[in-house]
């Protein structure tokens, strides 16, 4: 049931074949920039921070059993929008775009479901098999927070910290059941860079827990940094000096700037999925491995995502990659379905 306070501002639809986002907004909803036929990779250079990973995730059939979606997304003109519908038998999806009138003025992303949880999707070391870390992924369950008797929706600033906390906890635990030397990544959006609460909460955790430098690593989205690159190279200093690591993510997808990479203290970068999906290209294998050598020689790590078949793993070995990360792996797990795929591995490896 939708909050009293929505309203349907267009319609939308995916086509699994050409894995394209069609985007039909109201005349009157100021939505044009959104407007139009969309790939995931195109339109996210219009998203706040992970919204394009987890509209990629929500319209993926396999990555759930519900036939519904509820997807809240932030857009980087700094409002928001939620694509609520349902997948269809050949694993298309339509629905209609809904907006709350909270968000216009009060600064409040409606998230699908009554409580933010966090998924873990495995890293895996190419060099060792071994899982190497974990990708913390915001998860809400059932109707919007907003949407319940004497609930409060999620504001987009407290959902940060929310995930920094949630997957802080879990990295703990998992290093309290014998599993040391492990990482956990929680992504930021733009708009996370501005508060200058960030850093403070991030040296708490790290202290806090004991966590070694780097274990606690941040992810920013290449559009997030580009947005104000001077304020992602002071941000991410801060975050650096406090003991987190910084990782740029979808790497590829937009500008790619050489001129701030150079001054990002980044210790590693996160390829895009559309390029690892483009190895079969002789132009592509060459792009790729001209990226890891470079990020060799800058120090930083190499992270393939989006990877589906381990038949891949030969290839991204050969062009120089260190971690891989998909469903070829793991699905994005609970915490405790995380520490069991730990104990698995541990016994396969012994």
């Amino acid at each position: 049931m939708q909050n009293e306070t929505a309203t349907t501002v267009g319609h939308w639809s995916w086509d699994p074949d050409l894995k394209r986002l069609r985007i039909d907004p109201d005349r009157s909803a100021a939505l044009d920039d959104i407007s139009g036929s969309w790939s995931l990779n195109a339109l996210g250079v219009l998203l706040d921070g992970f919204s394009r990973s987890r509209l990629e995730r929500a319209l993926d059939p396999a990555s759930g059993a519900r036939r519904d979606i509820a997807c809240a997304v932030g857009l980087s003109s700094g409002g928001a929008i939620r694509l609520v519908g349902r997948f269809d038998a050949r694993g298309g999806a339509s629905g209609d775009l809904v907006r709350d009138d909270t968000s216009l003025d009060g600064g409040i992303i409606p998230a699908p479901g009554p409580g933010l949880d966090a998924a873990f999707q495995p890293i895996v070391s190419l060099t060792t098999g071994r899982i190497a870390g974990f990708e913390a992924l915001a998860r809400w369950d059932g109707a919007p927070p907003s949407h319940q008797a004497g609930g409060q929706a999620l504001s987009d600033d407290a959902l940060a910290p929310n995930m920094l906390i949630r997957a802080s906890e879990a990295l703990a635990s998992w290093q309290k059941a014998g599993h040391h030397g492990l990482f956990v990544n929680v992504n930021l959006t733009g708009r996370d860079l501005a508060s200058e609460d960030l850093p403070s909460l991030v040296e708490a955790l790290v202290s806090g827990h004991g966590f070694s430098r780097g274990q606690l690593r941040i992810e920013l989205t290449e559009q997030a940094a580009l947005r104000d690159d001077v304020e992602a190279v002071r941000v991410a200093t801060a975050l650096k000096e406090v003991g987190a690591g910084v990782i740029l993510d979808d790497f590829g997808s937009g500008h790619s700037s050489f001129s701030w990479l150079a001054s990002l203290p980044a210790d590693g970068l996160k390829i895009d999925p559309d390029l690892i999906r483009q190895t079969g290209s002789e132009k592509v294998r060459v792009i790729l491995e001209t990226i890891t050598l470079l990020a060799s020689r800058l120090k930083m790590s190499t992270t393939a995502e989006g990877i589906e078949n381990l038949e891949q793993i030969g290839l991204l070995r050969t062009l120089g990659f260190q971690y891989a990360q998909g469903f070829a792996f793991s699905h994005p797990v609970s915490a405790t379905e995380a520490a069991r795929l730990l104990v698995s591995a541990g016994e396969q490896g012994g």
